[in-house]
Parts: C-alpha cells; sequence; structure tokens
C-alpha cells in the first residue's frame, strides 16, 4: 500500500466514524475509495469493513446515544431515563428517585410514540431515528449498536419464546420480529418485513414472512 493509498483510508476515517455512529451503510465510503486516481484493492476495502464491522458489534458505541444541546431528539431522552432506571434498579441507590423517573418514562413515551417499557434489555449505542410506533417486548433482547426504525415491533408470536436481537442489527421500518427467534450480528431486516425464523449474521432477510435474500461470508 503506497502513501497515496493510505491518505485516502485516513482521510476516510471520519466518514467512517459517521457510519458508524448514525448506522448508514458503507457504500458511501468503498465506492469513492475505488473511484479514486489510487488503486485501492478488493482486498484492501474488504480489510476496512471488517474493521468497521468487528467494531460495531463488539463495543457500544455511547456517542450513538449522547444527547447534543439544541437538537430535538426524543428518542434519546426516552433512552436516557431508561438507562438511568435500570443503574438505579441495579444498584438499589436513589430509590426515591425512581417514581420521578416513571413519570418522565411516561412523558417521553408519549413524545415518541413508543411503546419500551423500563425493564427492556436494549443494549448500548441504540439508534431510534423515529421512534414513532415502535413496540418492544420487555423480556425481549437487543444487542449493542442496533438501528431501529419506525413501527417496528418485536414481540411475541406463536408458542413461547421472543426475540433476542444480535449486534449492529438494521431494522427497516414497519417490520415485525415475532416469537423465539434469533438475529445474528450485523443482519438486516427489510421494511414491512415479517419475521417468523431465525436469520444468520450478516445476512438480509425480507418479505412476508421474511426470508433471507444475502448472506455475507
Amino acid at each position: 500500500m503506497n502513501d497515496g493509498q493510505i491518505s485516502i483510508i485516513i482521510n476516510y476515517n471520519s466518514k467512517l466514524d459517521n457510519t458508524r455512529r448514525y448506522g448508514t451503510g458503507l457504500a458511501s465510503i468503498v465506492s469513492p475509495m475505488r473511484n479514486t486516481d489510487h488503486d485501492i484493492t478488493q482486498q484492501q476495502v474488504e480489510m476496512i469493513m471488517t474493521a468497521f464491522i468487528k467494531l460495531s458489534a463488539t463495543e457500544p458505541d455511547w456517542k450513538r446515544e449522547k444527547i447534543i444541546r439544541g437538537t430535538y431528539e426524543p428518542w434519546k431522552r426516552l433512552l436516557a431515563v431508561i438507562r438511568k432506571y435500570q443503574r438505579i434498579r441495579a444498584t438499589r441507590g436513589y430509590r426515591f428517585y425512581i417514581p420521578f423517573l416513571v413519570l418522565q418514562h411516561r412523558f417521553w413515551s408519549s413524545v415518541c410514540g413508543a411503546d419500551i417499557p423500563l425493564r427492556t434489555r436494549l443494549g448500548g449505542g441504540l439508534i431510534m431515528i423515529h421512534p414513532n410506533g415502535i413496540v418492544i417486548h420487555p423480556d425481549s433482547a437487543i444487542g449493542d449498536n442496533c438501528l431501529i426504525f419506525q413501527q417496528v415491533t418485536i414481540g411475541a408470536g406463536k408458542g413461547s419464546g421472543l426475540p433476542v436481537i444480535g449486534s449492529h442489527v438494521d431494522i427497516g421500518a414497519g417490520a415485525k420480529i415475532l416469537g423465539d427467534v434469533r438475529i445474528g450480528n450485523h443482519a438486516k431486516i427489510g421494511a414491512n418485513s415479517v419475521v417468523l425464523q431465525d436469520v444468520p449474521a450478516g445476512a438480509t432477510a425480507v418479505g412476508i414472512p421474511a426470508r433471507i435474500i444475502r448472506r455475507n461470508s
């Protein structure tokens, strides 16, 4: 790899950081790299993508949930209340503060139009840009750095068991994930899909009922 190639990769670090923060795809990063005057090989692109994926699945990126003053992002306020409630319940400290947090939770739930109970297991770095209509069963589990769009339902289906969502999973608008299913890390669920069976890591599922249309190596 020559100096020009290294320079290009370094210049894209900030874009990679934004991609990891906001959950957008890598196409906007990889395509310009291939269109440069420098010869960026497929192997080098895959190395960058692999490094990005491993980072986003192993450690939560709490910057994604950071409340930025002057911005209207009610979903971050809702998540902050849930995080604070769970910390207090876990440490048994400041118990007198819990009723106030419950009221806050009800307020931000109404503002967001979302139904996410206080005891729901949510991994760090969760993004819900449009939280309207999101319903999550409290006994389901969401991994780190996931992206959930509006009108998504994650809950019970036929029989016992509830969904377990892996890390760095993107769930499109209107999708339903129901019953005892496992969604692997880095999977993508298409908009309006109804997922009733397991989705392997790195796979993309679409349709009603959802079917696997792509498996990443």
